[in-house]
């Protein structure tokens, strides 16, 4: 396939894939794979595009989930990103974590698809209450380029660029992405596949911001933990999550212009 000749488009993931922090699920999720399909689709009106991902799923879902009906789609370009559920689970395996992405990196570039994934970016700078983790994310960025390396898949280095923390980009869960965000991340992606007419202006940084007296920064975690970790905690204890009931919003390979019906809200939404 010449590069940024792209038909079919397969995403798969967990929340951040399917879009959640940009629109809702009344009026519809956008989220950065579709607007990276809308990128594609300028470059190639012909552009079928499917989105298999669900909030809540750790990786080892994505891979049992999702990665048999990707390879039915026969895509020649699909975005694999997942992980960030799994960081946030006490018993966190890097390793094992980066194993379920190879697994879908290998499987999905021996069916000759150009496989595209991201790296995290720090999440102690998007949420201070999240900095015991860093390390984590650290981990499994490392582990993540290793395993794209081999399997020859491209990764946009979002992790590598300031901006990727800016709390602008970053809706008030502190955990998806905000508008803006998931138009930066689509904008990553165009850029590190080479897409006609990209570019990196999605690294510039925003003007600076007023910075918070303390007072009001630690008002605002607690407002934070309030309203967002304490009920995420809260279905972990019951072994709940917000994907539950949930199918993927796009599971066929249609045009752009074809828009199936979202399934209906089942719960609040997962960490990603």
């Amino acid at each position: 396939m010449p590069r940024g000749e792209y038909l079919r488009y397969v995403a798969l993931g967990d929340s951040q894939t399917e879009g959640l922090g940009d629109g809702d699920d009344t009026a519809g999720l956008r989220g950065w794979a579709d607007r990276l399909a809308e990128h594609l689709a300028a470059v190639n009106p012909g552009l079928r595009y499917a989105n298999l991902a669900v909030r809540g799923r750790v990786a080892d879902q994505v891979r049992a989930e999702q990665l048999g009906p990707a390879l039915a789609l026969r895509p020649d370009l699909a975005t694999v990103v997942a992980g960030v559920n799994d960081l946030l689970r006490p018993r966190f395996d890097a390793a094992e974590v980066a194993g379920h992405l190879e697994e879908m990196f290998a499987a999905l570039t021996a069916a000759g698809a150009h496989v595209v994934t991201l790296t995290f970016p720090d999440v102690g700078k998007i949420a201070p209450l999240a900095r015991p983790i860093r390390s984590r994310v650290f981990d499994l960025n490392a582990r993540i380029r290793a395993a794209a390396d081999r399997h020859n898949v491209t990764v946009a280095e979002t992790a590598r660029h300031a901006v990727a923390a800016d709390p602008r980009l970053w809706s008030g869960d502190r955990l998806h992405a905000s508008p803006l965000g998931h138009e930066r991340i689509a904008a990553a992606v165009a850029h590190a596949i080479h897409l006609p007419g990209s570019d990196d202006a999605w690294t510039l940084p925003l003007p600076p911001r007023a910075v918070p007296a303390r007072r009001q920064a630690v008002a605002a975690e607690l407002r934070w933990a309030a309203a967002f970790l304490g009920p995420w905690l809260g279905r972990r204890l019951r072994g709940q999550s917000s994907g539950d009931g949930r199918t993927a919003k796009r599971p066929q390979l249609l045009p752009l212009s074809a828009t199936p019906d979202s399934p209906a809200d089942t719960g609040q939404w997962e960490s990603s």
